[in-house]
């Protein structure tokens, strides 16, 4: 039960997604890829920064945390020989709660923007508003034509916010499960700490089958 290999390669995982989520949340910035006359213009859940906040910025530090477990020295902590990797392994626990909070606050913007869909100029109207109710316009491609300007903006919104939501759902598996191998890792230690301290190696020749 190697959990700090796992959580690196979680964390290796997590690096890019959160560098694509950012973008894709900066884009939304760009309604139909053209940069807006106005900011009331824009569609009022990319002011909310799922993708840079939740999935970005809260996202980057679980996954640096998860990154350093692997190098964490699991030695001479209080006497036990692992008690350093388990506290390490205890501390990505709550950053992988944290995670899992930045990705759910993500996919559920994400969610709510694709059901109301975006903000636009309708036919015969003046006014920049919202144009659907209750996602309609997913099943109805006939709808599309209420939105007048900017050009392709149902497409673009429905695009980047489909993939936000997909990209958070992602993350927060991944620090789901993070969060159960950091419980693991806490209870059972690391199966890299064997024979790096001493006599720990027979320590784990015990601990490793109950752990397993």
């Amino acid at each position: 039960m190697c959990t700090g290999s796992c959580a690196k390669c979680l964390g290796v995982t997590l690096i890019p997604l959160a560098i694509l989520c950012t973008l894709a949340n900066i884009l939304l910035f760009f309604p139909g890829g053209i940069v807006s006359d106005s900011n009331d213009h824009i569609t009022d859940e990319v002011w909310y920064f799922g993708g840079i906040l939740g999935s970005g910025v809260l996202m980057v530090f679980p996954a640096l945390v998860f990154l350093g477990l692997k190098n964490n020295d699991c030695c001479g902590c209080c006497g036990n020989e692992s008690c350093g990797k388990r506290f390490a392994m205890f501390s990505s626990f709550i950053f992988a709660a944290v995670g899992v909070v930045g990705a759910g606050y993500n996919f559920i913007v994400s969610a709510v923007a694709i059901n109301k869909g975006p903000k636009c100029l309708g036919q015969n109207s003046t006014q920049w508003d919202y144009q659907f109710h209750n996602g309609d316009y997913l099943t109805n491609r006939d709808l599309w034509t209420a939105c007048q300007k900017p050009e392709d903006i149902i497409p673009w919104n429905l695009t980047l916010f489909s993939l936000l939501l997909i990209m958070s759902g992602v993350q927060a598996v991944l620090c789901a499960i993070q969060v159960i191998n950091g419980i693991l890792g806490t209870l059972c230690g690391d199966c890299s700490c064997c024979g790096f301290c001493g006599h720990s190696s027979e320590v784990y020749d015990r601990v490793l089958p109950v752990c397993t």
